[in-house]
Formats: structure tokens, sequence, C-alpha cells
């Protein structure tokens, strides 16, 4: 119990600290105005600073160092108006909450112990030396997350500090007053998560740094393992956690690592709408946000059409029963399995040694180069070399073939012809350039000719210089260079390569396929299974699942495109990527360490990677030494009611923790016909709303489904119903249609399963499907059905819910 006068000290420090904010605030606007209004005037006036004299040598030297100045005295006072506005910006965030937790720390040694408040930013004194608020970030911050009373250490740049925590108190301040504090004895006190918690969802994932658990602490304050890997339950915080961690390492690394330098893959467009305000919320800039499938779309270019990730999942869980179907899953599982990768690893091996495929160099429609030619000289090639270094050389023989026979087509008759079409103005061009003595001489074929006639008409051996046909020769030249440059940029984009006739003829009979990929085994429909990759890739189409083996093969060819300047990756549903994505991931941003997120009982798709399995390729990735794994156990997002319904759909589920939450049980809602099935999910929409509830999904399992619920319910009633589709790239409070698939990551109020029924969740892949569904919901959670349940519901324990019969 804390006493009355705690309190009052307590307000008063606030009240203290609030007013030394505010007023270095009123000192700080002056200076950002003034700052702001220097560099609006300088770049208003940069022009009329700066004379442009290109005269001489010497005035256009001066010109250029007076520009340079000028753009430097302007880049500075940028520079400083930034600093200014940012700590200005801090200060505003902190003046309503100025901190959330204090420490009293006794190091060891000392005769006194530290007050430490802890803030989403720091605070110092007038004297900048005392600190009045700690980031939460900083190295003594730490302690707050990770230690009750007692003995406690934390670790500096310069050493491990230890010491005794003789206090630990936990503040919820709004508006400059303290609304409750309490003093923990556990990391973070039910009290203040039980407050955060019973809050409603908001439209955009909030950063809640005072919420920190211990083990979330250590995924955020990792700085040693080059992979780290978090295989955490739903709603436990992983996302939020490494939205954290990125802000830690913009704050420890501010010297050398830029916020662009950090990339997140996420799983959707709509998910990267909803954690855009995390970042800027603790001052940071935000890191680059995209999704493995634009990054696809990018690469493969406009070559080959690629069908993205949700069509696949659309097909995988609606197509079932047509025809191809089960040699289409047999491959979208094989192309994603650490089998397949090392096959295409064999394959390129195989091709050092035959099978390489080209594509003539044809111009004029006859071919220049033939396909025969490039395979000749690059197996002439030393066979020790590696094929990226042969394709290397063959690009560099290419180019000056095509140098040699530029200079030969100079003289074709089509030059002649297309030169009685040239305009004046091209004519005039040429006239000039040939009257241009440092032009002329620049015409290295014809120096020597040019040179030995000069001397000759200057000393009157020859007659006037023929100006028409070196007029000509130079026309000749251009017309023919400008014809070769984009057989020049094909060679240099390595256009010469046949990669899909490469990719293709992996996919043949399972003899062929062994004897190039070294013995591979084939999955039992192996054949269909080709003939549908290769009809897509004659449509010049491709799989989902072929993308990234196309691309490996391609880089296996031509070379891998690395990015260096990227220091971290974040992925984020981790599960859903095959261990040859990571590979790949890996090769690409070559620099870089990674963090991987995900659940493996939110595991939906077909390419899913375990992330905490002994023989998980993500713990080999890096190395034992360079990988951690940390396991998120307990769910905080639902109430305990929903945990406990949940978790049981899992294998293994038993070993999720609820958080002490309470709430309602999940309702079972059994109606007579699907009219009165809409009725139903309308009327308990209106009631979940009217209770104050305005976040609120109805889940289905697919794209198609969700479109029949959006239909059927706008006519019972849903006026302010929203569709979400793969295409929605904004989130919003309210009620929206969506699929599961596209739920992933985010929570709702509310949550009304469409159709729980055997015909939507029977299959075993589809057991994870309603279990990332139902634990989207924070609050409710309904699940409706005009027949049975789904045989995932009907194995839970009767305790476990409320049922409902219309």
């Amino acid at each position: 119990m804390i006493k009355d006068n705690d309190w009052y000290q307590e307000q008063e420090r606030l009240e203290q600290v609030r007013n030394k904010l505010q007023a270095r605030m009123d000192e700080l606007e002056p200076e950002v105005d003034g700052l702001g209004a220097q560099a609006s005037d300088i770049r208003k006036r940069f022009w009329e600073e700066v004379t442009i004299n290109t005269a001489t040598d010497e005035d256009f030297e001066e010109s250029f160092y007076t520009i340079k100045q000028q753009s430097a005295v302007l880049a500075e006072r940028e520079r400083s108006h930034k600093r200014l506005v940012q700590q200005w910006n801090n200060m505003k965030r902190l003046l309503a909450s100025p901190y959330f937790g204090r420490i009293d720390f006794h190091e060891k040694g000392l005769n006194l112990s530290e007050q430490v408040y802890i803030g989403v930013t720091s605070f110092l004194d007038e004297d900048g030396l005392n600190f009045l608020i700690y980031d939460w970030r900083t190295p003594i911050a730490s302690l707050y997350y990770d230690y009750s009373p007692g003995p406690a250490s934390y670790v500096t740049p310069v050493g491990k500090i230890e010491g005794t925590m003789e206090l630990k108190r936990q503040f919820q301040i709004q508006n400059g007053q303290i609304r409750n504090m309490f003093d923990a004895t556990e990391t973070i006190g039910d009290e203040l998560l039980q407050q955060v918690l019973g809050k409603g969802a908001d439209s955009q994932m909030k950063s809640i740094v005072a919420t920190i658990q211990k083990e979330q602490n250590a995924i955020i304050r990792d700085d040693h393992h080059r992979m780290l890997i978090v295989q955490g339950s739903a709603g436990s915080g992983k996302t939020s956690a490494a939205l954290q961690r990125v802000a830690y390492l913009l704050y420890k690394h501010r010297q050398t690592i830029r916020a662009d330098q950090i990339v997140l893959f996420s799983p959707n467009p709509l998910f990267n709408s909803y954690i855009s305000t995390v970042l800027p919320e603790l001052g940071e800039e935000n890191m680059q946000q995209t999704t493995f499938q634009e990054y696809l779309d990018y690469w493969l270019g406009s070559a080959l059409s690629l069908e993205d990730v949700f069509d696949q999942i659309e097909y995988v869980l609606t197509a079932r029963g047509s025809a191809g179907y089960e040699a289409r899953i047999q491959g979208i599982e094989y192309k994603a399995s650490e089998v397949f990768m090392q096959s295409l690893q064999n394959y390129g091996l195989w091709l050092g040694q035959e099978g390489m495929q080209f594509n003539s160099i044809r111009f004029r429609d006859r071919e220049l180069i033939t396909a025969e030619q490039m395979k000749t000289t690059f197996y002439g090639y030393d066979r020790s070399l590696s094929v990226v270094n042969r394709i290397a050389l063959l690009q560099e023989w290419l180019l000056k073939e095509l140098a040699s026979l530029e200079r030969a087509e100079r003289e074709a008759p089509w030059v002649e012809e297309e030169l009685s079409y040239l305009d004046n103005d091209q004519y005039a061009e040429a006239f000039r350039s040939l009257h241009k003595e440092k032009e002329l001489l620049d015409l290295t074929e014809h120096y020597a000719v040019v040179r030995e006639k000069i001397t000759k008409q200057r000393r009157g051996d020859e007659g006037d210089f023929d100006y028409a046909v070196k007029e000509e020769q130079l026309l000749r030249r251009k017309v023919v260079k400008e014809h070769f440059a984009p057989l020049r940029r094909s060679v240099m984009k390595f256009k010469f390569v046949d990669v899909k006739r490469i990719y293709a003829q992996l996919f043949a009979d399972e003899s062929v396929y062994r004897e190039r990929t070294n013995g591979a085994v084939t999955p039992p429909l192996w054949l269909e299974m080709c003939k549908q990759t290769k009809e897509k890739l004659a449509n010049n189409e491709l799989f989902h699942e072929d993308a990234t083996p196309y691309l490996y093969v391609k880089e296996m060819i031509e070379g891998v495109r690395t990015n260096t300047d990227i220091r971290h990756v974040f992925v984020d549903e981790g599960q859903d990527y095959s261990p040859l994505q990571y590979e790949y991931l890996k090769k690409l941003f070559s620099r870089a360490r990674m963090t991987v997120l995900g659940d493996f009982g939110q595991a939906i798709f077909l390419q899913a990677t375990s992330l905490d399995a002994d023989d998980s390729p993500l713990l080999r990735l890096f190395g034992e030494n360079e990988t951690r794994l940390i396991r998120l156990v307990r769910s905080y997002r639902s109430t305990r009611e929903i945990v406990e319904f949940t978790r049981l759909m899992l294998t293994g589920g038993e070993g999720i923790l609820p958080f002490q939450r309470g709430g309602h049980k999940p309702i079972l809602v059994q109606t007579e016909g699907e009219d009165q099935r809409y009725s139903q999910i309308w009327a308990d929409i209106e009631g979940l709303m009217a209770e104050g509830f305005d976040s609120i999904a109805v889940i289905t399992k697919s794209a198609s489904e969700s479109r029949e619920a959006y239909a059927s319910l706008r006519v019972h009633g849903g006026g302010k119903l929203r569709l979400i589709t793969k295409d929605t790239l904004g989130f919003h409070k309210g009620v929206v249609v969506i699929p599961v698939y596209l739920a992933k990551g985010v929570e709702f109020d509310a949550v009304l399963i469409h159709d729980a029924s055997p015909e939507t969740y029977a299959q075993e892949n589809e057991r994870k499907l309603l279990y990332t569904a139902c634990t989207r919901a924070m609050h409710r959670l309904h699940l409706f059905t005009t027949g049975e349940w789904s045989p995932f519901v009907q194995a839970l324990p009767a305790n476990l819910y409320e049922l409902r019969s219309y």
C-alpha cells in the first residue's frame, strides 16, 4: 500500500518535471522557428546569392565552389533545424505523461541509491548532467524490465554494474496527473497490464513500452546474435517487441545505423498500415517496409506474370477436388522443401558441365551471334571456373563481338537508306561536329587518315578537305550505334541467358531429373506437377511456389544481387517462409542480422517452416553460435476464456499460458439456415457495438467466402460494413469482413467466425486456420454454423464455451 505522503511527493516531482519541460520547450521554440525561417530564406534566395560564370575555367571553378559553399550552409541549417524539432517533439511527447516507471538502484560500492525515472525518451536538467527522465532504451532502464526488488545488474559499454534494486514503482499518468501508482514485485505488475489490455483495439498498433515483459526485453536488447528467432504463441507480443527492438537498435547505434538500413518483411500491405505509428510514437523514423511478394514482383519484372501468394492460398483453400489439385499441392510443398533446394544446388553443378541454354542475338531479322556459338564459347572456358565467372567472361566476349559487328554494319545497304530519311537538323549537327577540331580529332577510327589529309592540305599537296565524305561516315557511325545500343543493353542485363528454358528443363521425367540433380527424390505426382509447371512457363506465367526457385537458379547463373547497405532484416509471420526463401534472403542481405518472428501454430501456408524444432533449417542458417531462439508462451491479447478455448485446438497447445484477464466465454451460435445465420450475425454485431466495441471482424476462411458473407450481411442491414481484400492498404476501426489469411497479426475487440462447420474447417491443414481466426479476438469471440460443428470445435470441453441455438 502506497502512503499518502508518497503520492504527494510523486505528484509534486511530476509537476516540477513538467514545468521544466514546458520551460525548455518555450526556450526552444524561437530557435526552432528561427532556424526554420533561415533555412527557408536560404532556399528562396539560393540563386540570388550565387553568380554563375563559365566564361573561363577559373570562373567556372569559382562558380562551382560558391554553389557548394551555399549548399553546405543550407544543409547545416536544415540539420540543426531538424535536430531541434526532434528535441521539441520529444519533450511535447513527454509533457502529458513524462514517465511510467521508477526504480531506486543502489550501486555496489556507492553510499547513495539513485532514483531512476523511465519514459519514452530522456530529459536532462538545466545543467545537462542530471537525468530527470531516462530513455527506456538506456542500459540502466533494463533493470525495470528484468528485475524485481533485490540483487540486480545491468550491462554498460564499460562493463557490468551490480547492486540492489530497492524500489520498483509503476505509474499511470494522464494529462499531468498520476491516475494510478503501485509498487511492483513482478516484472510488470498485473494491475498495469490489466488496465492496458482491457482497452479496445486501436486502428493501429500502439507502442506500450511500460508493459514490456522480461522475455520481450531479451528480444529487444539482443545485440550479439546474427539470427534471432522468436517463436511466440498468438498474442504473445512478438511484433510489438520486434518494433521496439528496431527503436532500441536505432537508439543504441544512432551513429552507425539509419532507419532506412532496416527492412521489415510483413505479411501483407494492410499490416504495414497497422504498425505504421509505432516507431513515430517512440520518436524514430519508420524503417523500410515491404512484403516478399513485392520483392519477387520487382526482380521478376514484366517478363513473367507471377501469381501472388494470396491467389495461391485461395486456390489451396477452395479448389479441392478439381483436376490437378493434388499434383499442385505436392508441387507447392516440394518446391518449398530443403530437398528441392539441394536439388537446385546440384542442378547448378550440372549446368557447369552441360545444359546451359542461350538466346541468340538477332538484328534486322538475322542472327548476329547464335545460341550455339555462345554455348560453344561458354563451355570452352576453364571448367574449374564457376558458372557465374564463365557467364561474365561470355558477356565480355559478346560485347567485343558486338563492337566488331557494329563497325562492319556501317557499310550495310540499310544504313545508306536510313541516311536518306535524316532531317536537316541531324545533318547540321554532324556538320557542326566536323568543324570542332577537338571532336574531329576524337574520331579515333579515322584519326590517322584525317591528320594526314589535314597535313597535305596545309602543304597544298591535296585539294579541299572532303567534308561530305566525313559527314556521311559520322552519320553512319551514329545511326548504327543507336541501333546496336539495345543489343548492348540486353547483353549487360544477361538477356542472352535463357533462364526460363533452363528452369523449365529441370522438370523432365524422373530419370532425367535425378541425373541432373544428383539423384534427388521426387514426389509421387511428379510428372503431372512438371506438366503444370511447364504449361505455366510456356504462357510466360509463374506459380508463386516457383518464383523463389526461379530467381535462385537465375542468380546461380548471373550472380547474386546483394544489398550490403541493409544492416537488419525483420521477418514477421516467419513460419510462412520456406527454407529456400530464407536462404535467398541471407544471400541478398549478406551483411545483415536477421530477426524472425512467428508461430508454427499459425502456419497456414503449405510452404511453412518450423521455427523451433530441433531440425529447423533456421537453426542452421547462421550456425549454432550465431543463433538464439526465444520462446514466448504467454498470450496477452485475448481474455483467459478465449485463450483456454483456442489453445486446445492445437496439438500441444496446452503449453500456451493465458494472462489472467477474465471475460466472457466464447459463444457458439447454431442457426437453422443461411438467412437466420446472417440475421443473427448482424444482431450480434449491433449488440457488440452497443457495448462500446468499435473494432469488429467477421472472419472467413477465403476471399470468396468473404465476398459472399459481405453481400449477405449488406442485405441484412450491414450498411457500415467494409470488405477487406488483398488490395486493401489502410487499416481502420469499424466492422469488417476479412479472410483469415489477411487478418494475421491484427487484433479486434470482437471476432465472429462466419462458418465454423465441418465443410469449412475439417481437414488437418485447416486446424491452424481456425485457430488463427479465433485468436484475433481480444474480448469477444462468436462462432456460427448452420449445421454441425467443425471437429476442432467438437473436440473442445463443453465448459469452455456457451452454446446458443436459433
